[in-house]
């Protein structure tokens, strides 16, 4: 990761964070850098399908954390558990993600992302409440969402900033979307020093074996179809998720309360793009067969949005952060984890995602 000199007030004093959803894919980055940078890091967690503990294994005995198996959903534990753990800050990425589930389930992903966050806030405003000022004033709370409440863009122009208006355009972009706004509205009418971040399509090891990338690597391994939406033009920008999990601290403990920070790498690429290139480097790793003869190209989903792109000026030159990876050096790396790890992924690849749409996002 390289930095550039930030910005603006030095780090508040945070060094005892609550991660929700810690044992998902961003999450369990997150953790795992916060754990290695010595922060004192308890992750929430309900584990349900995307859960995986496996993907905790490296920290779970570390002396700086605790899992802690509870949903956001239960303001009172809650409001117990930052209590109890003498939070300073709380990165909150709990939430259902997958847009093809939203489509199906819509109502799961209101409870979750709409209302757990409410709940959440409820709590996080208990316990900053109860601090004392120096703490309340350096404590954060950071929302991490996603681009997808921007709608989409043109195919040839236009970038989302943190002034673009919202036009989410699935189930999980609106309940994403309806978050955020909640997070604003505590911190305008509350006070609670909130910081929310908007981020690109992430990538990178333990990615759950349903999302594009694995699913195409793990597909390909097997012999399987590769099925893209409708002719695969639709972009997307794409994060490494561990830049992203260096971003994200960035945000929590330099991040001005009140402000947004759009996350992206600045590596747009089709889905086509994207399917090619997994085929090209798993031809180099494994061999006996030309991996893009499995490309298939299958009916668009609905609301599919055309192309994703973020600026993200404000947090490269406000708190001097860059990604370290392309998407061809992140790429190589991340068939060559899930190639190294098959203990992490062959227990989840069961039957019950063989027939599953691909999830393209």
């Amino acid at each position: 990761m390289s930095f550039l000199e930030p910005v603006g007030a030095p780090a508040p004093k945070i060094r005892r964070i609550l991660v929700t959803g810690g044992a998902g894919f961003i999450g369990s980055a997150v953790c795992r850098l916060l754990v290695a940078k010595r922060y004192r890091v308890v992750c929430v967690d309900k584990l349900t399908y995307a859960g995986n503990m496996a993907s905790l294994a490296s920290v779970m005995a570390r002396p700086n954390f605790r899992f802690v198996g509870a949903d956001i959903g239960d303001a009172a534990a809650m409001f117990r558990l930052m209590r109890d753990e003498r939070i300073e800050g709380v990165m909150h990425l709990a939430a259902e993600t997958h847009v093809d589930r939203s489509i199906d389930s819509p109502a799961a992903f209101v409870e979750t992302n709409v209302l757990g966050t409410v709940r959440l806030l409820d709590a996080a405003l208990e316990h900053w409440r109860s601090l004392s000022d120096a703490k309340r004033a350096a404590f954060r709370f950071h929302h991490i969402s996603t681009d997808e409440v921007f709608g989409d863009l043109p195919f040839d122009s236009g970038v989302f900033s943190e002034t673009t208006p919202y036009a989410p355009s699935s189930p999980y972009s609106a309940s994403k979307a309806a978050s955020d706004h909640f997070v604003r509205a505590w911190h305008e009418t509350y006070d609670l020093p909130v910081v929310l971040s908007n981020c690109s399509n992430n990538y990178g090891p333990h990615h759950f074996p349903e999302k594009l990338i694995p699913l195409v690597i793990l597909n390909a391994l097997e012999g399987k179809d590769l099925p893209i939406y409708g002719k695969g033009a639709n972009i997307r920008d794409w994060l490494h998720v561990e830049d992203h999990a260096e971003a994200l601290e960035r945000v929590l403990t330099r991040g001005r309360s009140g402000e947004t920070y759009l996350i992206g790498g600045r590596q747009e690429r089709t889905n086509l793009q994207v399917v090619e290139a997994i085929c090209d480097l798993l031809d180099t790793r494994v061999g006996g067969r030309k991996h893009r003869d499995l490309i298939r190209f299958v009916q668009d989903r609905p609301g599919h949005d055309r192309r994703y792109a973020i600026d993200p000026s404000k947090i490269e030159q406000e708190l001097g952060w860059q990604p370290s990876e392309t998407f061809e050096t992140g790429l190589a790396k991340t068939v060559d984890w899930y190639l190294a790890n098959r203990d992490w992924w062959e227990p989840i690849r069961t039957g019950a995602y063989q027939g599953e749409r691909l999830g393209v996002l």
